[in-house]
């Protein structure tokens, strides 16, 4: 990658008169249509094509490059479809930026379907409100914001909102969730059992829970003792929230975080 004076272009390493810069914007526009029902990319990192950031991005007047270049296809393809979850294939060693990706494909997946079958208000207020636990760990600032675009919701048209509302998850989800977040969530949802669990039960789910806080346990372990104890005592509120179950069990995740 060449850095210009208001661009950068690809060019061959041997054969600088090769730039292949247009053909990969256009290959990603021409792409970018048939990519509309998939609900996350991986990016290859360091790509002078596909790279997300940190594309080593080489100045007209000197020899060393920089790290500031963005390759032109992944550019390209986050500029048309800026709500797509994305993430580079190096990243994912990362246990929390894995399972920061994931979730947001899923819930990404889950609004496709949503606007897939028909968008109206009432949907997404139920949408919202099935993901509410989910966004508080990722920040309440963000979390205001989205309930503050549903109450708002009758001004505009369904599916407008619709889109203005996964711009905005997905911007919120974006930032990771916190082990402090978890911690706030996970205690909300253990006060729905407040009535319902033995003295017993309560106190190896309050040790569950601060353990987790303290890094001696992974996420799964609180998780799985929730699920167990609203299983026996169904709560409709938490029942109907997408955070105790975010995604398939096969997938085993959670136990890194």
């Amino acid at each position: 990658m060449v850095a210009e004076s208001d661009s950068q272009r690809a060019v061959g390493v041997k054969d600088e008169t090769l730039d292949v810069t247009e053909d990969l914007i256009q290959y990603a526009r021409t792409t970018s249509p048939k990519l509309s029902k998939i609900s996350g990319y991986i990016f290859q990192s360091k790509s002078p094509s596909c790279g997300m950031t940190r594309v080593k991005l080489y100045p007209n007047d000197g020899p060393m490059p920089n790290l500031e270049g963005v390759g032109l296809y992944a550019r390209t393809i986050m500029e048309i479809m800026p709500n797509l979850p994305v993430e580079e294939e190096g990243r994912l060693n990362d246990p929390v930026l894995k399972e920061n990706f994931i979730e947001r494909i899923f819930v990404y997946q889950r609004w496709q379907d949503m606007i897939g079958k028909g968008v109206t208000l009432a949907k997404l207020i139920d949408f919202h409100t099935r993901h509410k636990l989910t966004t508080l760990t990722h920040g309440q600032v963000g979390h205001r914001r989205l309930g503050q675009i549903v109450a708002n919701g009758k001004k505009e048209p369904a599916r407008e909102l619709s889109y203005r509302y996964i711009s905005e998850l997905m911007s919120v989800l974006k930032r990771p969730a916190t082990r402090r977040a978890h911690t706030n969530v996970l205690q909300h949802v253990q006060g729905c059992l407040k009535d319902k669990l033995d003295r017993s039960d309560k106190q190896e789910l309050t040790q569950a829970i601060e353990q987790y806080r303290l890094g001696y346990l992974p996420l799964i372990v609180p998780i799985t003792l929730l699920q167990h104890h609203f299983r026996r005592n169904p709560v409709p509120y938490i029942s109907e929230q997408v955070y105790l179950n975010p995604h398939p069990p096969e997938l085993m995740l959670r136990n890194s975080l």
